[in-house]
């Protein structure tokens, strides 16, 4: 099978896996979806991504190697997730 996602830096085999089963088949479908909600697409189908996996996304998608990705992205990509969490936690009610 040729895997496009695989040919992503940072993106490996399991993390393709993961990829897949959430719907994610390609590079543009990444890039559609963009990294924060592919990252949680994949923690809520049950998997135990780490913020590691947040990071090789969004570097991936800048091709870069993950431990190259600014401060200040990642600051960000946190903040993205800590307003969904908000969001989620206001739905959810008292």
């Amino acid at each position: 099978m040729n895997d496009d996602l695989q040919h992503l830096k940072n993106v490996g085999k399991t993390s393709a896996q993961w990829l897949h089963a959430v719907g994610i088949h390609s590079t543009s479908d990444l890039r559609r979806m963009g990294a924060v909600d592919a990252y949680e697409a994949v923690r809520k189908r049950g998997f135990r991504a780490t913020k590691v996996l947040l990071y090789a996304i969004e570097a991936a998608l800048m091709d870069i190697h993950w431990n190259d990705l600014p401060t200040d992205r990642k600051d960000a990509l946190n903040r993205q997730l800590q307003r969904i969490a908000v969001r989620r936690k206001r739905l959810a009610g008292p």
